[in-house]
């Protein structure tokens, strides 16, 4: 038996508020509590024990006295990069921030003015489109082409759009959720290439850069060569679980916006982070490689299953192989159901996916609904998988000959 097959000790809604289980959350969702949670994007596994040791080291100390280590984060980060991506990154290049998408928001608020279009490729995760229109920019879509069972980037699109929508930045996802594609080298040059043509500011949000399987391999944008390139190289929550206790980071080359983005996360006191933060994601990095690894392998198998199964068990239900995160995109329609009769069908079964339509309105295929397409976290132990979808098949048979 794998680690990861193993049940945590700590079980839904005892000595814990995790927002997947959530009784509020699942009944604004689902409109019923009653439902196997797989719709936020967090992990049901025991974190790398080298991270619970270092927290355990701290809280037995029992002094929380003043205490940092940026360069340290920023020291095991690059390295990590170099090692895991042959990314050669300056320890002084990271600002930390408290998050990625606060990140995020400081960024975009600092390369763009008000009114400015920031273009995002649906179907989207839905917090970018909620903070670009908090910042009071406005939000361009520039949907993913369909060809075969591969989602693409539309770069015709995406050109015109630039031109004609006064888009300042273009901020990719990579690898995409939720679509699981990781963009390749070629894939990312071109979008490099109409950057430099219109002189548009490239961020890319690479959270999920090493949940990466098979032959796949991920680039960052920052492996290119474009200065008006932004990296939010991520955390360690999306990496190691630690979800609830890290820190963003953003990365840049451009000298000029680095020292812009230092001074803002300075003088707001953006960037001390915590001891339990920092020192945990010191240990991540120099010593969770091996749990990583075990984890791919893990999460590689558990798609392996899932694609098996609906093959066999599920006709009517076309899945995206990800080719990076332990998100799983799958397209619904074929079922031959509303968007009600879906949506009952799903609590039916006691599968609690993401609806499509939280990531746009414009990406579907004609005449088809976004809630036609579901995203579904496997990042879970496999008899969760397994069980959720046993009952999804006997649900599906039972409408068929009911």
């Amino acid at each position: 038996m794998s680690v990861f097959d193993r049940e945590t000790q700590v079980k839904p809604a005892q000595n814990n508020r995790f927002i997947k289980h959530d009784t509020k959350m699942l009944d604004f969702i689902y409109g019923t509590e009653k439902v196997q949670p797989f719709w936020v994007a967090d992990m049901d596994f025991a974190v790398a024990q080298p991270i619970t040791d270092e927290l355990h080291r701290l809280v037995e100390r029992g002094v929380y006295a003043y205490e940092f280590n940026s360069q340290g984060v920023y020291r095991a980060l690059s390295h990590w990069y170099q090692h895991r991506h042959q990314l050669t990154l300056q320890a002084d290049n990271f600002v930390m921030v408290p998050g990625v998408l606060s990140g995020l928001s400081l960024v975009l608020r600092e390369l763009t003015e008000t009114g400015d279009g920031v273009l995002i490729q649906t179907p989207a995760y839905h917090q970018f489109d909620k903070l670009i229109r908090a910042a009071g920019r406005t939000v361009v879509t520039n949907p993913l082409s369909r060809v075969d069972a591969e989602y693409q980037l539309d770069l015709a699109d995406m050109e015109r759009k630039i031109i004609e929508q006064n888009v300042k930045a273009l901020l990719l996802c990579n690898p995409h959720n939720p679509t699981g594609r990781v963009w390749r080298r070629d894939e990312l040059e071109a979008v490099v290439a109409l950057a430099q043509k219109h002189d548009v500011w490239l961020v890319s949000d690479e959270v999920h850069s090493d949940i990466i399987y098979g032959d796949h391999r991920f680039t960052s944008v920052m492996a290119l060569g474009y200065e008006k390139s932004i990296a939010l190289l991520g955390s360690p929550a999306k990496t190691f679980g630690m979800h609830s206790i890290s820190n963003g980071y953003i990365y840049t080359g451009h000298e000029a916006m680095l020292a812009r983005f230092k001074s803002v996360v300075d003088g707001q006191y953006l960037g001390h982070g915590n001891a339990f933060t920092t020192f945990a994601t010191i240990a991540a990095y120099e010593k969770g490689e091996e749990w990583l690894e075990d984890l791919l392998a893990y999460l590689d198998s558990t798609v392996s299953w899932i694609a098996d199964f609906v093959a066999k068990q599920l006709p009517g239900v076309r899945m995206f192989k990800p080719e990076g995160t332990y998100q799983i995109w799958f397209d619904l329609s074929g079922l031959d159901l509303s968007d009600d009769a879906l949506k009952a069908l799903l609590i039916d079964a006691g599968v609690g996916l993401t609806p499509g339509g939280w990531f746009g309105q414009d990406f579907a295929e004609p005449g088809k609904s976004p809630n036609q397409y579901q995203r579904m976290n496997i990042a879970t132990p496999r008899a969760n998988i397994v069980a959720a979808f046993e009952r999804l098949a006997a649900a599906v048979e039972a409408r068929r000959i009911g």
